[in-house]
């Protein structure tokens, strides 16, 4: 489907394009320096992303092909990284870790995320335990090498990992936040015995206090690392080769913020959340153009939806989530990751997953989805079994003749047949089949919606919805009257709002450093020498991604929390110096913090500080989207009727489409 604006060549200016690779449909975004938008959406190619990259950008420049020379910025985000993990498609990892932590991966928190599940599960480690490798060294927690690392024995080890074929190794050693030495010499003698091999410490991706997380995160970097390099790598030389040569290219981070190719190839992990991540920040810049402070995210694309809380023109951000839920929705059930993330929670089904009759004779839908290949039934690809989609289909929520635009035709046959089959197992008609679909998916979302909310100390009722992606404004208002919310917004261009969201967001960078200390005893000194180095590494990456030094803007915040507590809160620091002056104004903004996520703070305990951390960031880029936000007269909107089912009624009424 290609959308296209009506500025000139002339008028246009130098263009930005955004792409937004889904699991069903991948998301396309032009931006002229006038205003002018151009959007198209093609089916994934699962098999090779690439393929619909190409052909989604051929045919968004298929009328103007001057228009290639005039892009001179390109974001991407993608879900090639949770799809790695998620279908273990990531590369022969091995971990090198301190002698006796091999099992640390199993071991976990020892923890059930259920008390009464006796068939709980786990993923299963990404590393096998043959591949688990305890070295003999040791660093304590002051930082003090105890042992060395013995290089001959890393040198053999290295030898051997590539003769089983290992593709990347991750290292990770016990108090190595404190002291990187030993992981950094063992990082080189593996380099230099075996050069083909990917190598990822954990001090590069995550140089923080907890074991479990960080070796968690070292790891699942180091298993997507060289997927992710050799398709950034042809991403980067195919933009170039269609013609962009003078482009400037960068990766959505689960953040929020942009990276370089050459960082995303260092630290693939920060791009798990990438897309959805984009669709939050389009969120954001609506909610400013239209005067709101408030909004609830809600996307819903062909694969999952997902849900985010915008507050104070800002989304909830998390320094740490999971990927790979063994159970959808159950927390503790997946892979942990400790990396700066824009706070978004899955809540429930796409428009390509899967309707069927259970064991007990009930309805469910999801977590199975028919994807982009074969897709729903309706697509005419294959696919057999019924959707959400085929629901809304024959429903008439989707029109059969203006799917994409009028570009591909939907097959309401091929729906019927595919939802007939599940009705004669659940002993319902076809109607009735498709209507519990469309009220159990509603129902699933706003349930989780709500619990989301509340759990950020908010109320749903005072926040208007922002229904986006291929299918969330289809159920943009049963969701919104569930939840109680006082309105509903739906942009036009829902379905490639994230694509538009990745180019208002910044070039950015986020770095931490652990220094545990009660904050009546802080040695502010290290504090302000922490802080220093940070920033200082802050603007080597951004002078590298070509960020003006009068650009960067350094924002700093502190994990903090009771003394004898196991988690913190992030709490945002002002600029100036460091000294014993700041701590009364650090504890007074943890009670802050502390109370508007729990409605209530203790000041008679003792605080101390866990984390330190930066973010720095370029300027954010303008973007002038006049004719997305602009109103169509209704006469001139409307493009015909067709019968719509009303639950109000009970049946299908001839309805006017827009």
């Amino acid at each position: 489907m290609i959308h296209r604006s009506n500025a000139t060549r002339e008028a246009r200016g130098r263009c930005r394009m955004g792409i937004d690779i889904g699991g069903t449909f991948t998301d396309f975004v032009l931006l002229d320096g006038q205003g002018g938008l151009r959007f198209g959406k093609v089916l994934t190619t699962p098999e090779d992303p690439l393929r619909a990259v190409v052909a989604g950008r051929r045919a968004l420049l298929s009328t103007d092909k001057s228009a290639e020379d005039d892009i001179e910025h390109v974001v991407h985000g993608t879900t090639l990284i949770t799809n790695a993990v998620i279908e273990r498609k990531g590369a022969r990892t091995a971990l090198l870790t301190t002698q006796g932590f091999e099992d640390l991966l199993e071991i976990g928190r020892e923890q059930r995320y259920d008390l009464y599940d006796l068939q709980m599960r786990f993923p299963e480690p990404l590393v096998r335990r043959r591949l688990r490798i305890g070295v003999d060294e040791r660093t304590d927690h002051t930082g003090a090498i105890l042992t060395h690392v013995d290089a001959d024995q890393v040198t053999r080890l290295a030898r051997d990992l590539e003769q089983q074929g290992v593709e990347s190794v991750a290292i990770c050693f016990l108090h190595a936040w404190q002291n990187p030495e030993n992981e950094r010499r063992t990082a080189e003698a593996v380099r230099q015995t075996a050069p083909g091999i990917e190598v990822t410490t954990s001090a590069e991706v995550l140089p923080e206090i907890r074991e479990y997380e960080r070796v968690s995160t070292t790891v699942l970097n180091a298993y997507v690392r060289p997927l992710a390099k050799q398709y950034l790598g042809r991403l980067r030389d195919g933009i170039a080769d269609a013609g962009a040569t003078g482009a400037d290219v960068h990766v959505m981070t689960s953040s929020g913020h942009l990276m370089t190719i050459a960082e995303a190839e260092r630290s693939p992990v920060r791009l798990i959340e990438s897309g959805p991540a984009g669709g939050c920040l389009a969120a954001v810049y609506h909610a400013r153009e239209m005067g709101l402070s408030e909004l609830l995210a809600f996307d819903m694309g062909g694969t999952t939806a997902k849900a985010c809380l915008i507050h104070d023109e800002r989304p909830f951000t998390t320094n740490e989530f999971e990927v790979a839920r063994a159970v959808l929705g159950k927390k503790g059930s997946g892979i942990p990751l400790r990396i700066p993330a824009i706070d978004l929670i899955e809540i429930g089904s796409g428009g390509g997953s899967i309707a069927e009759g259970d064991q007990l004779g009930l309805l469910r839908v999801g977590p199975t989805s028919a994807g982009a290949d074969p897709g729903p039934a309706c697509y005419g690809l294959g696919g057999t079994k019924p959707t959400v989609t085929d629901a809304n289909l024959v429903l008439g929520y989707l029109g059969a003749d203006s799917f994409l635009g009028g570009e591909m035709t939907l097959d309401v046959g091929r729906a019927q047949t595919a939802m007939q089959s599940t009705a004669e197992t659940l002993g319902l008609g076809l109607v009735e089949t498709a209507v519990g679909i469309h009220r159990i998916v509603n129902e699933n979302m706003a349930n989780a919606a709500r619990i989301h909310v509340f759990e950020k100390g908010k109320d749903p009722r005072n926040y208007p919805l922002f229904a986006f992606g291929g299918a969330g404004p289809i159920h943009a208002y049963e969701v919104a009257r569930l939840l109680g919310a006082p309105t509903f917004i739906v942009p036009r261009g829902a379905g490639v709002t994230a694509a538009l969201g990745f180019l208002s967001s910044p070039i950015a960078s986020d770095l931490v450093r652990t220094y545990l200390t009660p904050i009546e005893l802080a040695d502010w000194a290290r504090i302000a020498a922490l802080f220093a180095e940070m920033e200082s590494e802050a603007r080597t990456r951004l002078t590298a991604a070509g960020v003006a030094a009068g650009d960067m803007k350094m924002e700093r915040a502190v994990d903090m929390r009771y003394v004898g507590q196991g988690f913190e809160v992030t709490v945002p620091l002002s600029s100036g110096a460091f000294d014993a002056s700041r701590a009364p104004s650090m504890v007074q903004a943890f009670y802050n913090v502390d109370r508007e996520r729990y409605g209530q703070s203790t000041r008679d305990q003792p605080l101390e500080a866990v984390s330190w951390r930066v973010r720095a960031r370029g300027s954010e880029p303008r973007v002038e989207l006049d004719e997305v936000l602009a109103g169509d007269d209704a006469g001139v909107a409307m493009t015909g009727q067709r019968p719509v089912y009303f639950a109000i009624t009970g049946d299908f009424l001839d309805t006017p489409v827009y």
